[in-house]
């Protein structure tokens, strides 16, 4: 059985730390999951679920999110709830609104996020972030092409400064890069 999520995502701001604080914006999973349509994506999940039998589902975040965990820190279903347990980004990642010292699932329920999850979700996913990181780069460089035009005339040019491209590389560039996971389909 599976309900659709109707909660909203959460800012960073908003996630309660036990400790204090807050969470940082520049985190690379915070970053990621506001790259990610979560809703978007949530129906076709919800398509692989009786609508009357068998206990309720976690949310298509919860499965998505710690799928992408795994595959990008290259680390075993348990370890994979552990690290979620023991840190407040990825529990933030994973869609919880507050930090918990609990495990938010089994790690045996892994092998049913990759059952259920299908290839062409992962696709779309893949797009969109794609997408929506592009967008944010190029706002970003038109941006900073505004501010350069401006400040050219007030200037005197003294001659050309050339930078390492490979520096420019900001968080947000180095996430868009497409998310392959390996999930086996049965």
């Amino acid at each position: 059985m599976y309900c659709i999520s109707t909660a909203t995502p959460s800012e960073p701001e908003s996630f309660e730390l036990p400790f204090g604080g807050k969470l940082s914006d520049e985190n690379r999973w915070v970053i990621m999951a506001n790259l990610i349509l979560w809703e978007k994506f949530e129906e076709e999940y919800a398509k692989s679920f009786c609508e009357n039998k068998g206990a309720p589902a976690l949310p298509f975040r919860v499965a998505m999110s710690a799928l992408i965990i795994q595959e990008r820190l290259g680390i075993s279903d348990r370890e994979t709830v552990e690290q979620i347990r023991e840190n407040p980004y990825l529990q933030y990642f994973i869609g919880l609104t507050n930090y918990q010292t609990e495990a938010p699932f089994d790690a045996s329920m892994m092998v049913y996020f990759r059952k259920r999850i299908k290839l062409n979700v992962l696709n779309k996913i893949n797009q969109e972030m794609v997408k929506k990181g592009r967008e944010i780069i190029e706002d970003k460089e038109s941006d900073a092409r505004r501010e350069e035009r401006g400040e050219e005339s007030e200037r005197f040019n003294a001659g050309k400064l050339r930078l390492d491209a490979t520096a420019r590389l900001s968080i947000a560039e180095r996430l868009v890069r497409p998310l392959i996971l390996s999930i086996p389909q049965i």
